[in-house]
């Protein structure tokens, strides 16, 4: 797995490369993550969209993102496949996130 960061505008787009974040990959997505959401753009939105299994630890390193981030900035879903928006919206992290069918629908 590996995370392409891309400024666009007052937005960071952060695209997925690979198909999981699951427990083998958490903690190198959240340090990746980490260090992307230290630019200190206010908007940082997540293209999810070659993402096919996130499991509860891939789901609790997304929400740390969202977390060190703070509260004046935002971290946006995009692209969820239907596995992953299962699960979002199993865990009822759909009310937490703003989250975009893709990303043109995000605005960027």
């Amino acid at each position: 797995m590996e995370l392409i960061s891309r400024d666009h505008g007052a937005a960071c787009v952060v695209t997925v490369d690979g198909t999981r974040i699951d427990a083998s990959v958490a903690i190198q997505f959240k340090d990746q993550m980490k260090e992307i959401a230290e630019t200190g753009q206010e908007r940082v939105i997540l293209d999810l969209s070659n993402v096919e299994f996130i499991d509860s630890s891939g789901l609790g390193a997304v929400v740390a993102t969202m977390k060190l981030m703070g509260k004046d900035r935002k971290l946006d879903l995009a692209g969820l496949t239907p596995m992953v928006e299962k699960v979002f919206k199993l865990t009822r992290m759909d009310s937490v996130f703003n989250i975009f069918p893709d990303m043109a629908t995000a605005n960027v």
